[in-house]
């Protein structure tokens, strides 16, 4: 959400490297995201119908504590698609703020401002659905506990179930820094695809100004969800994540 916060950490574990380690620049993403720019063989040969319907309408955060409503935004102008008339515009990330109405949700996603805990994204999520006049989709989700192969199943249950149509989005909810390498803190972004075969997701990423999307594994992004919150980020210290799922109620 703040990418500026884990600054003195990263500062003081350079100051710990030998100089010829400090001299070495980062890489952009470490071991556990692959750059969708390097692996595109499953969007080229399966349909991969979530990829395409809400690739075009994911968007830069339009602060740097605004990835939940960037990635709403993106999730319920995917659902929504592309206007019929002339006149209408693609709903932008201020004009969804606007339509909610909630004055919480601006506040903590205004720049400096503190971001969602995961029981807001699931909140603002469904507001946002009505905002948007889908009043016949529904919010639900699943928040992992541990790394059990219990849980594994269930998180490729629900990817799996996701991908088999671009008639539901869904969002996760996760510390970015386990999948990127960079910056422990916690993040909200749109799942673009799952590769079954290769056991990977595609995070369709809202933190532009760093990345764009990538793949990692369903053990990496497990762990991603599960790991705290830490102290540094305040009101959200604790806070652990999961997966929030938009679609049609049955």
């Amino acid at each position: 959400m703040t990418k500026f916060l884990a600054l003195p950490l990263a500062l003081a574990t350079l100051a710990s490297l030998p100089l010829s380690a400090q001299d070495a620049p980062l890489p952009k993403l470490g071991p556990n995201a692959t750059p969708i720019t390097q692996a595109t063989d499953y969007l080229r040969q399966t349909p991969a119908p979530d990829y395409w319907a809400f690739a075009p309408y994911v968007k830069m955060q339009f602060t740097t504590s605004a990835c939940s409503v960037a990635a709403i935004t993106g999730a319920v102008n995917g659902l929504s698609g592309l206007p019929t008339n002339a006149e209408d515009t693609v709903m932008t990330q201020p004009d969804l703020l606007e339509r909610v109405g909630d004055a919480h949700w601006s506040e903590i996603s205004a720049e400096g401002g503190d971001g969602v805990t995961f029981a807001e994204l699931e909140t603002y999520a469904g507001k946002a659905l009505i905002a948007a006049g889908l009043d016949s989709y529904t919010v639900s989700a699943f928040k992992p506990t541990d790394a059990s192969e219990a849980t594994l199943a269930t998180v490729r249950e629900w990817l799996t179930l996701n991908e088999q149509s671009a008639e539901d989005a869904m969002m996760i909810y996760f510390n970015q820094g386990v999948v990127t390498g960079d910056w422990d803190g916690p993040h909200v972004s749109v799942i673009g695809a799952y590769d079954a075969a290769k056991d990977e997701v595609l995070i369709l990423e809202v933190d532009q100004e760093w990345y764009i999307p990538y793949w990692t594994s369903v053990p990496i992004l497990v762990e991603a969800m599960l790991k705290p919150t830490s102290a540094e980020h305040g009101v959200l210290e604790g806070e652990t994540g999961g997966l929030v799922r938009l679609a049609l109620a049955n």
